[in-house]
């Protein structure tokens, strides 16, 4: 633990901080300090309030009441721009980079080194090469970001406020996209940062993550302090305990393996990487790709659902071969595919949650001519139900929605296609502990009524727990399959250190 000798005068401080939008409390007193050389850990459930919090600290939203002070002295955020020259930096979940500039012009995107009105270009490349060194990726500083990954967005993020030098870095879910090396350099660099006297405030969904990484933790629920950094133990049950007031199962396997294979894939061919990859998936079976990013788990998911054509194998449901020329037909088919970038892929934020479920399969709801609302209405809420989707996201956009319940939004959508064959690609990426346990729970439910499921994640506890199977894909390839008892967390980071060798 760094050296907090010196922490009589908090760096940063939340005092009774409370923020309200149109008489709803998002926050309520809400009080924490943030000490120098200190990983302050930030946890709650999705809609808890950390979101508008930090939100607050960063100047984007302005406090109903209470105050922040800076070395015990309170100050007036009234913007990003002031967050910034005060010594705020902070990495949001929502990416914020421009994708037709530079990996370099994006770091330096309102600070451009330079004098008047000229920009020193070499200068700007030269530090955003230091700046990503720090990081211990090779991302290139000409590069431009929107053809870069998903995981290498998310650094250039970071890259972007640790270029800035501040007094207290927040980072809103930085290892999202992340695999498991580039999770334990961001560690790497955390600690070396606050080694320096930086104050870093950490909010993660990766509980075992937070508990490896953080000094203290401070829990939040319904928009207030449950448990204070000086009462909350640093362990993954007193996390859970304090976020959900209980202590259960984390991963509530149930064995539901039946004989007959409902999934076949022999031979699976594209130009996406994906190379001679077979396997098969039973009813009730929950099927497992274990690798790290980049290694063509997800292609395989899009080889499946029909994204991306076959050039040479086959799929086969119930036995019977499919021509997979689009994702309608692999819907029709009763394939699902719950995208790893639900934003993205998965969801249409203009749209209530009804209709994003309903569009898998508008024949439910009548003829095209004559489609009933009250039909769509009825069946939909059935879900919601199911779901346990927060009651007062039933009448939002998607957009406004957690990203919990955005998530079982999606699930839902397949749910009212009737399909059989579930792909879940990172399901559990950015949602909470109880929204976890609610995918959890529906997995087995998926299992027990006879569905395949072919689940991608990069949680290796969460692979190896709610797998039967898994599948290990390198570089495209599925190079060995094995019962999920039978893998230990050790092989999923050797086939890592495999890829990188191979590399």
């Amino acid at each position: 633990m760094p050296d907090q000798t010196n922490t009589a005068v908090p760096a940063w401080e939340l005092r009774n901080l409370t923020k309200r939008f149109a008489g709803i409390v998002a926050n309520e007193s809400v009080s924490l300090s943030l000490e120098r050389g200190q990983i302050h850990g930030l946890l709650g459930e999705n809609g808890c309030g950390k979101s508008t919090l930090i939100k607050m600290m960063m100047g984007v939203h302005q406090p109903s009441a209470g105050e922040i002070l800076r070395d015990g002295h309170p100050v007036t955020i009234a913007g990003p721009t002031a967050a910034r020259a005060a010594g705020l930096a902070a990495v949001f979940q929502e990416f914020s980079l421009v994708p037709t500039l530079t990996v370099a012009e994006n770091i330096w995107l309102g600070n451009l080194p330079g004098h008047r009105a000229r920009v020193d270009w070499q200068t700007m490349r030269d530090s955003a090469t230091e700046v990503m060194a720090r990081l211990a990726v090779a991302i290139d500083p000409e590069a431009i970001v929107a053809d870069l990954s998903v995981a290498d967005q998310q650094l250039v993020e970071i890259a972007k406020a640790i270029a800035t030098d501040a007094s207290m870095l927040i980072l809103d879910e930085p290892t999202t996209a992340l695999g498991l090396e580039e999770i334990k350099d961001l560690h790497r660099i955390l600690r070396k940062l606050a080694a320096q006297d930086k104050a870093i405030l950490y909010i993660s969904h990766r509980l075992d993550e937070v508990e490896e990484l953080v000094d203290c933790v401070t829990v939040l629920k319904d928009g207030r302090v449950v448990s204070t950094a000086a009462e909350t133990e640093v362990s993954v049950d007193a996390f859970v305990a304090a976020m959900i007031g209980e202590i259960s199962n984390h991963y509530p396997k149930v064995d539901n393996v039946r004989e007959e294979v409902l999934l076949e894939a022999k031979g699976l061919r594209t130009a996406n990487r994906v190379q001679d990859v077979s396997f098969n998936v039973h009813a009730g079976e929950v099927f497992g790709l274990g690798g790290v990013l980049g290694s063509g788990r997800t292609e395989i998911a899009r080889a499946l659902f029909g994204v991306d054509r076959l050039l040479a194998g086959e799929v086969k449901v119930d036995g019977q071969t499919l021509r997979l020329r689009s994702p309608a037909d692999a819907v029709a088919a009763g394939i699902a595919l719950v995208p790893e970038n639900r934003k993205v892929d998965g969801l249409f934020f203009n749209f209530q949650g009804q209709p994003n479920m309903s569009i898998s399969k508008l024949a439910r709801l009548g003829s095209p001519a004559a489609m009933s609302l009250r039909t769509e209405e009825r069946l939909t809420h059935e879900l919601y139900d199911r779901l346990e989707v927060s009651a007062s996201a039933k009448d939002r956009l998607v957009g406004l929605l957690s990203g919990g319940n955005q998530q079982k939004i999606v699930i839902g959508r397949w749910l009212f296609a009737g399909a059989r064959v579930f792909v879940l690609d990172e399901p559990t990426q950015g949602i909470d502990v109880g929204a976890r346990a609610a995918v959890y729970t529906l997995i087995n439910e998926l299992t027990a009524a006879g569905h395949a499921v072919v689940l991608i994640s990069s949680d290796d506890n969460e692979l190896l727990a709610m797998s039967d199977r898994i599948g290990i894909v390198n570089h495209g390839r599925l190079v060995d399959i094995r019962a999920a008892s039978d893998v230990r967390k050790s092989d999923l980071v050797r086939a890592s250190s495999e890829q990188e060798t191979a590399a």
